[in-house]
């Protein structure tokens, strides 16, 4: 049903790259319900997840460069960050190379958290593409790299 209303079924009109990018679009809302659904009952979201993902990722990163890494406003990621701290998930301290920088910090409460969810939230994550083999989620993952600009060529971004 999805398919076709999106245009995504067999024989439809769209070009390859309109087709891609309503399937990639449709996946990420999937995947992004599916997390904050498994977040909710302690009061997280996908976003602030990933979050705190890019955080220790980057080794303690300055604002800017979460927001960056996230893809996302330096205003919607300080709203992240405002409720991370709030949970005593994240902090945000002075940069003992320069005072006058921030950095965010991950807590020890937030790696006590994760802690005692990551192998159920994997298996979660596998279970959700269970229709794909290994080798086809290799590809998957390889070809989404490329097309975000990580493998490949850069995508077009979107400016006259």
């Amino acid at each position: 049903m999805t398919s076709d209303v999106y245009g995504l079924g067999p024989g439809s009109p769209i070009t390859p790259a309109v087709r891609a990018f309503r399937a990639v679009l449709l996946l990420a809302q999937r995947l992004r319900y599916l997390m904050d659904d498994r977040l909710r009952a302690d009061g997280l979201t996908t976003q602030q997840a990933a979050l705190l993902t890019v955080v220790i990722a980057l080794d303690s990163p300055p604002l800017g460069a979460a927001a960056a890494a996230l893809g996302t406003t330096h205003q919607n990621a300080a709203q992240l960050v405002a409720a991370l701290e709030r949970k005593g998930l994240l902090t945000i301290e002075p940069d003992p190379a320069d005072r006058r920088r921030k950095r965010l910090v991950a807590t020890a409460a937030n790696a006590r958290y994760w802690r005692g969810r990551d192998a159920d939230d994997e298996a979660a994550v596998a279970s959700w593409f269970d229709a794909l083999s290994a080798a086809a989620l290799e590809t998957l993952g390889r070809l989404l790299l490329k097309a975000r600009g990580e493998g490949g060529r850069q995508p077009p971004t979107g400016g006259k």
